[in-house]
């Protein structure tokens, strides 16, 4: 498969913003759906965990339509548009679709939730598992979590059930 928009290892910000551009005219005239988008381009830096280079953010009469089930349709559109401009599988999350910061908001609840549930694994020895979530949710709990020293987190179990385990640093699992 050739990939359009990356060399394999970086995004052509400028070229896939252009194609997004094409992709989501269409979608919306041919969905019917009334909505508006900005895209923004961003130039994360070394250290940035969610690593978006593309933002698109949809405002407008139908912006609750594309929020409704926990923004199914906003991650389908997302999806899509990934898979539209034929992009490295490891590209996939420097895009994100976003509307009302529904999506922001969620990464900042994810973060606050492993800080919070990091601290009761410290304070009580015990691990903590949270409830099954997406690949990208998982990451953004991992990654809030990384530089905690007296805690670690593995992802456990298959599928839709895969959910974030954070235990203690030493536990008695890790000198296994």
């Amino acid at each position: 498969m050739s990939y359009k928009f990356s060399n394999g290892e970086e995004l052509d910000r400028e070229g896939a913003a252009a194609e997004l551009r094409h992709f989501l005219d269409k979608m919306i005239a041919n969905a019917a759906l009334d909505l508006a988008y900005t895209i923004e381009t961003l130039d994360p830096g070394p250290n940035d965990a969610d690593r978006i280079e593309l933002s698109v953010n949809f405002s407008g009469p139908d912006e609750e339509l594309v929020l409704e089930h926990n923004g199914e349709l906003l991650l389908a559109l997302e999806y899509v548009a990934v898979r539209w401009l034929r992009l490295d599988p490891h590209l996939y999350d420097h895009i994100r679709f976003d509307a009302a910061n529904y999506r922001a908001d969620r990464i900042e609840e994810l973060k606050l939730s492993a800080r919070v549930a990091a601290q009761r694994v410290i304070e009580t020895g015990q691990a903590f598992r949270f409830n099954p979530m997406p690949a990208r949710e998982r990451r953004i709990v991992h990654l809030a979590l990384s530089d905690i020293a007296a805690v670690r987190t593995e992802s456990e179990g298959q599928g839709e059930h895969r959910q974030v385990v954070i235990l203690p640093a030493q536990s008695p699992r890790a000198r296994r």
